[in-house]
Formats: C-alpha cells, sequence, structure tokens
C-alpha cells in the first residue's frame, strides 16, 4: 500500500504520518517511511535526535545512483542522464519492492528502531545554500516519485510518504502514485481550504482522498469539519499527551497513546487496506506515461536533448505479479 499524508503547514500532517508509521511497525509490517516535505521533520517525528536525522542520506544527492539501478536493461533509455522523474518503467527495468534488500535502499534508507519493530526511512533532503535561489524543491522529491514510478508492493506492505505542504503536491504526477491520499485538517477556514484544492485537482484522476480531522476539541469544531467536508471526514484526533511528551523528546511506549487516537490509527490502516483490492494497475500505469509525455514536452526533452516518448514501452504494464527476476536483474 502506498500512502499520502498531505495537509497545509502547521496542519499536523508530519506528527500524524509519524504516529501512523508507529503503528504499522507494531504490527510488523514492512514499512517503508519516505520524508519528501521541505521541512524535513518526520526522522525527529520518529524519534531521531537532531545530529542523527541531519545525517540521514539525501535521496536528492543520490538521483545519479538511483537511475542507473532502476534503468537496468531497459533498451529503451539510452542512458541514465536520459531519465527525469517521471520515466516510467518498461521491459529491462529494475523495480524496487518494499521488502527486499537492493542498492537504493543501501544507500538511501536507514533503519529506525521504533516499539515493536524496524522501518526504513528515506528523506529527500533539505535545501542547501546551493540550491537557494536557482533550484526549487521538486528538483529533490523528483527522486522520490522516480522510485515509486518504479515500485511494486502488495498487501501488507506499506509505504508512507510526509508530503510537502499545501497544494504543491500537484507540481508533479507523484500525487496519482498512492492507494490512499490522508488529508490533514484543522477545524478552521485555512484547514480546509487545501482539502478543497486538492478535491478539486484529484476530482479525474479517481485519488481516494480522505480527510483526518486534528485539533477537534469538542462538537461544534466537528460539526464544521462535516459540513466542510462531508463524507470524506474519516476520523478526527484530539489533544494528545503522549505526542506533547514525543515533541519534548520524552516519548512513551507507544502502547501508551491514548485508546481514541489508536483507536484512529486503526481506523487509516483499514481505509488504506480496503483500497488495496480496487487497484487499477492499468490505470496506474497509464498516468504514469499521461505525466511522463507532459513532462517530456514541457521541459524534459529540451533539457536532455533526447525524444523522452521513446522511453515509454506500450506492452508494459507495472503490477504486483511482475516476474522477480526483473526487479532484481
Amino acid at each position: 500500500m502506498k500512502i499520502a499524508f498531505v495537509g497545509k503547514g502547521g496542519s499536523g500532517k508530519t506528527t500524524l504520518s509519524s504516529l501512523f508509521i508507529r503503528h504499522l511497525a507494531t504490527t510488523g509490517s514492512p514499512v517503508v517511511a519516505v520524508d519528501a516535505d521541505i521541512n524535513q521533520h518526520l526522522g525527529p517525528a520518529l524519534g531521531l535526535d537532531d545530529e542523527t536525522a541531519a545525517a540521514l542520506p539525501a535521496m536528492g544527492a543520490r538521483l545519479p545512483l538511483i537511475k542507473d539501478y532502476l534503468r537496468g536493461s531497459n533498451p529503451r533509455i539510452a542512458s541514465a542522464e536520459t531519465m527525469i522523474k517521471t520515466t516510467p518503467p518498461g521491459e529491462g527495468s529494475r523495480l524496487l519492492r518494499v521488502d527486499e534488500s537492493n542498492p537504493v535502499y543501501e544507500a538511501c534508507a536507514r533503519p529506525v528502531e521504533l516499539d515493536g519493530g524496524t522501518v526504513r526511512l528515506m528523506v529527500t533532503g533539505p535545501f542547501t545554500e546551493a540550491d537557494l535561489g536557482v533550484a526549487c524543491y521538486h528538483s529533490k522529491t523528483g527522486a522520490v516519485e522516480l522510485c515509486l514510478n518504479h515500485l511494486v508492493d502488495g498487501p501488507g506492505e506499506y509505504v508512507v510518504v510526509d508530503m510537502t505542504a499545501g497544494s504543491d503536491s500537484f507540481a508533479s504526477g507523484m500525487f496519482t502514485r498512492f492507494d490512499m491520499t490522508f488529508l490533514v485538517a484543522e477545524p478552521t477556514r485555512k484547514g480546509v481550504s487545501v482539502y478543497r484544492q486538492y478535491k478539486e485537482y484529484a476530482r479525474d484522476f479517481g485519488i481516494a482522498l480522505k480527510v483526518v480531522g486534528n485539533k477537534v476539541q469538542g462538537e461544534d469544531d466537528l460539526d464544521f469539519l462535516r459540513s466542510e467536508v462531508g463524507d470524506d471526514l474519516l476520523v478526527t484526533v484530539g489533544h494528545s499527551d503522549w505526542v506533547r511528551a514525543m515533541e519534548k523528546g520524552r516519548p512513551p511506549r507507544f502502547d501508551l497513546l491514548e485508546t481514541a487516537n489508536a483507536t484512529a490509527l486503526a481506523t487509516l490502516r483499514a481505509a488504506a487496506d480496503a483500497t488495496y483490492g480496487a487497484r487499477d494497475w492499468e490505470r496506474y500505469t497509464q498516468q504514469m506515461v499521461h505525466f511522463h509525455l507532459k513532462n517530456a514536452q514541457s521541459w524534459g526533452n529540451e533539457k536532455t536533448g533526447a525524444d523522452l516518448a521513446a522511453q515509454i514501452d506500450p506492452g508494459f504494464v507495472l503490477r504486483e505479479s511482475t516476474p522477480t527476476a526483473v526487479a532484481s536483474a
């Protein structure tokens, strides 16, 4: 299952995504956690100290390695240099699986020990001084999008991505890579504005979207969210002494999380799991192709000096049954 957490800045999406990752870890499920936000806070939210979090390998800085590995022996891709963030896999491409060892994970992922299990954490990396004024953040999240395009996951396996804030998630096709998108919204006008944007943009792409109400303090807050987002409101989360202790760097055992909030996390997992049976691999692959062609025509062909439409393998459909030999070749 591929799951995204989105929301406006300050909505609590990083906190909630970290709680959800902890919840999955307690079940022993294979989990890859990805921090794709310009503000790199997921590591600390998972209990890493600042020094350890700052030392995590940046995916954006290892993009040449990622491209070279994923390209494999795909004859339609002349070189790793001609791959862009939307390049789809084809015959001969190497694929990633959640629960395996591969050079991409070795270079970009680090294990994080949590109550009940271990998850792999990957980060895009923060803006550096060299980036200021000359680069946009999507040049870094492109590494995440490329990996998601080449990732095959099955039921009971989870990739959880803490996305960049607001509607910036729509600056690439990455928003179509998820089985479930949880939009974290506060019970305020600003809190639901991102929901309206996301709902409108996602309408034509079959995006499964559910709202998680955060910082809900009473019936008035609940009634407000219900009136604004309707049936898309899945669950609400209130004040948490456990989260307050975690933010101070002194998290208790995770099994001491408040019962209501633990139940909310279980509800999120059940909602995500329920979408897997409806996954349409052909549409999923077609959406890759759609955004690849848009990016090729807009800037990719000019930047690489190649006809990137030729990278598309018309007979290839990414699906769970893709042979392991292709993934590990």
